[in-house]
């Protein structure tokens, strides 16, 4: 058996290949009225679903990426063995059993393809790959089904001698390629293969056209095929029923043809013992890294370093032309170009580029073999140092991810098991390889999420549709993979599926932009998208979209003002002066989460952290953007602050998480706590109040359950008991200040407070939270002293819900001491 050794070569592990979509003729507009989606970006969507492809007879696409003028490069698993180089160009007789061995595995993969909608449409022995073990690997098979049946592109797919004569007579617009070409020629190769000798091997394509179209006047296909080759007299000294399994392969007459799922079945598979042929084994060592799955590979040879680009470059298949070359000589009225046609050669380069992992390898060299697959207990933590690098600098250290793979991979495998460990290692970060599976345990989608979505009816038509249907190709177009329009359809789906399955709920624009992360993470999963965009909406966005949702947004608005002012009471003061409240500007937040407000790549760095925070964390991150504006608002009035959010400048994103979390730390609860939030349920002294209550007071509440924490943390607090002195010596909180004052005294607009001891120690204590406490029914003069110590500039001001009463049952009341 093979070991693993960090000194091990490796040796190439993918193939890069590049094709050309096809552009259109002119600038013209779809029937929505918006320019056409490019090609390029159409077979970018299409191919996704090729990634998703699991068969041990398959090589597995790896990545899709789109470059300008309308190129398309693709990596892929690659082996640079093949029945061709097998076979020393059909210059030597392979052993029955070892054909049939292969072949059937071939049927295997193509059936699987044609159980997923695919068909192969470039089969030719250079594209049977090899690997290590003399497991068959179908190469190529995904460019027929990415070009969407080769309409996105303008040069012809497959072989000619290899390719069905239908191929060659059906109109290609029309008529799709079923699963029986593939068949067609899977027994041309097999012939081959059998007789030792190539098809038309000097012929042009001319002639070769010729000759296919002449078979369809043969009788027995097979046996002219044969006798062209020279080969007659060894085909028929074949056994009958291989002559048999080839004649179901080689018909002209489609509806005869066999398809791979027929020809799995034949009875030449049972004749021969073919299954029990050894495969080479290779004993040699093997470097850990060929044990990592492939994709994780693949992106950590490009965070060391590995450019495909540049290796396309390097081996000229990528050139550069100058400018003035790709001017067109000739534009008319209607819009269409003349004089700048593409080199039809280079639409399609059939030259595979291996990439060498020798970066990778030597960035990872002085790791441990135990670092590859460490038990989970046992892996250590990073470098302090490492840990205190920005989020974008610790995302693309090529080592730094290696181990954070390593972790949540083991992490993911045994979850929910391990959730606790999962949930403290989220917190650090949330590496980019792993973002959609775990944003899907922290929202705890762990059901058969599957069946409930394929339940749901997406097709009927709705009264929404028209609407989604404009707000779709507009949601992050910037990115090219939301901007295909098989992003569009799976939008539609997801936002159709939510819709269907809650009733109660209709559709507000801004739940596309809502959607879209999920559905860009969860590209091929669609019912995992479907299922963690209602648990978030169901989590922080509880009766937002419903059809008067009017109470739940003001909720939202006016605790983010008390936010302000606890936490920022200059700004707060400035705000209010002006007449710029929250509703002139943070709808758009609250509705999306944030998620039409930034790109997708600050949407992902801040949902990492709001996921793991409560239902109130959206209203910490909005405080930590207004903090970053905080020195353009002070100095803006009112129409200067309505520019500046019509056109939000930069946000640093790392900075604005990092705050929102230090906002969170040290804000009491019951200050966030709204209404309408999703919770199990409601405890007595929760302030749980209607929004007219809310907008009366400029400073939030505080619950006595947090009064309690309070006494309990480190955090600094002081109690103001605003009421009469008999009333504080009687009965009262310790430690709490007293200052008495009368609800007459806040008329007087050069109202202040005299000077005393008392003055001096709230003085001394500027930037503890400042509990104003009073009897229930002086809840109008707590609500003006709370208003008085904003306007001088107090922070962490606040008022205890529920007034003096609300202690009485908590046993913390008692004499005041005086001195």
């Amino acid at each position: 058996m093979t070991c693993n050794c960090v000194d091990a070569p490796v040796p190439p592990l993918f193939g890069v290949q590049t094709l050309f979509a096809a552009q259109h003729t002119s600038e013209s507009c779809g029937a929505n009225g918006l320019p056409l989606t490019p090609n390029s970006i159409t077979i970018l969507g299409y191919a996704q679903k090729l990634r998703t492809l699991n068969h041990p007879n398959l090589v597995s696409h790896l990545d899709f990426i789109r470059k300008q003028h309308g190129r398309i490069i693709l990596v892929s698993q690659y082996f640079n063995r093949s029945l061709w180089t097998e076979s020393k160009n059909y210059s030597l007789l392979i052993p029955l059993e070892k054909v049939l061995s292969w072949t059937h595995r071939i049927l295997s993969a193509l059936s699987y393809l044609n159980d997923n909608g695919l068909v192969h449409r470039f089969l030719t022995p250079q594209y049977i790959l090899l690997d290590d073990e003399d497991n068959v690997k179908l190469f190529n098979y995904g460019i027929y089904y990415m070009t969407n049946s080769g309409k996105n592109i303008t040069f012809p797919i497959g072989k000619l001698k290899y390719t069905a004569p239908e191929v060659l007579v059906l109109d290609r617009a029309s008529n799709k390629s079923g699963p029986k070409t593939d068949s067609w020629s899977l027994g041309i190769i097999i012939l081959e293969l059998l007789l030792g000798a190539q098809l038309w091997p000097t012929l042009k394509l001319s002639q070769i056209i010729r000759k296919i179209l002449s078979l369809t006047h043969c009788t027995d296909v097979v046996m002219r095929l044969a006798r062209e080759m020279g080969r007659l007299t060894m085909y028929q000294s074949l056994p009958s029923e291989l002559k048999d399994f080839l004649s179901k392969c080689i018909c002209m007459d489609v509806t005869k043809r066999m398809c791979p799922k027929e020809l799995y079945d034949h009875k030449i598979f049972s004749l021969y013992e073919y299954s029990k042929i050894l495969t080479n084994k290779c004993y040699s060592c093997k470097h850990p890294l060929r044990q990592m799955k492939l994709n994780q590979v693949y992106y950590l040879w490009k965070l060391a370093g590995g450019d495909v680009e540049w290796a396309l470059k390097k081996k000229g298949l990528l050139r550069n032309e100058s400018s003035i070359l790709l001017i067109p000589r000739l534009i008319i009225l209607e819009g269409t170009l003349y004089g700048n046609a593409r080199n039809q050669s280079c639409l399609l380069d059939l030259q595979i580029i291996e990439l060498s992992l020798d970066l990778l390898v030597n960035r990872l060299q002085h790791l441990k073999i135990t670092d590859y697959d460490p038990l989970i207990d046992q892996i250590k933590d990073c470098d302090d140092t490492i840990d205190k690098l920005p989020l974008v600098i610790r995302e693309k250290d090529t080592e730094y991810q290696f181990h954070r793979i390593v972790l949540f991979d083991r992490l993911l495998s045994s979850y929910p098991f391990k959730l606790d460990k999962l949930l403290i290692e989220a917190k650090k970060d949330i590496p980019p390889y792993f973002r959609g599976e775990i944003w899907a345990c922290l929202l705890n989608v762990c059901s058969d999420t599957e069946n409930t979505y394929l339940s749901i009816d997406k097709e009927t038509a709705g009264v929404t549709d028209r609407q989604i249907e404009v707000d779709i190709p507009r949601c992050h177009q910037y990115n090219d993979l939301l901007s295909s329009s098989v992003a569009h359809k799976k939008l539609k789906r997801v936002l159709k599926a939510w819709l269907v399955s809650h009733p109660e709920y209709v559709y507000w624009q801004g739940l596309d932009s809502l959607c879209a992360p999920f559905v860009y993470l969860n590209f091929c999963k669609e019912h995992v998208a479907y299922a963690c965009l209602t648990a978030f909406v169901k989590k922080y966005l509880n009766d937002v979209f419903l059809r008067d949702n009017s109470a739940v947004i003001r909720e939202y608005l006016i605790k983010l003002f008390h936010l302000i002012a606890f936490h920022d009471p200059q700004l707060a003061n400035h705000l209010d002066d002006k007449g710029f409240i929250p509703d002139l500007f943070a709808i758009p937040w609250f509705l999306t989460m944030f998620s039409h407000v930034f790109p997708m790549h600050k949407i992902f760095h801040l949902w990492d952290k709001l996921l793991l925070g409560d239902s109130s964390y959206p209203l910490f991150v909005g405080l930590s953007i207004l903090s970053q504006l905080r020195s353009t608002l002070l100095n803006s009035g009112f129409n200067e602050c309505i520019l500046l959010f019509s056109d939000l400048p930069e946000v640093d994103i790392e900075k604005c998480v990092l705050e929102s979390s230090k906002f969170n730390d040290v804000t009491p609860r019951s200050i966030t706590f709204r209404k309408y939030e999703l919770r199990t349920e409601t405890r007595e002294h929760d302030p749980c109040l209607i929004y007219e209550v809310l907008q009366k007071e400029f400073s939030p509440r505080i619950s006595v359950y947090d009064l309690q924490e309070l006494k309990r943390s480190s955090q600094k607090f002081l109690v103001v008991d605003a009421r009469e002195q008999g009333c504080y010596i009687e009965k009262c909180i310790p430690g709490s200040l007293n200052i008495p004052i009368k609800e007459e005294d806040f008329e007087d607009e050069n109202f202040d407070l005299a000077p005393s001891p008392e003055l001096s120690a709230l003085v001394n204590n500027r930037g503890s939270v400042l509990i104003v406490v009073d009897n229930l029914h002086q809840i109008n003069k707590v609500r003006k002293f709370c208003r008085f110590l904003v306007k001088k500039e107090y922070p962490k001001v606040c008022s205890l819900h529920g007034g003096i009463e609300a202690l009485q049952t908590f046993n913390i009341l008692g004499p005041a001491i005086l001195f």
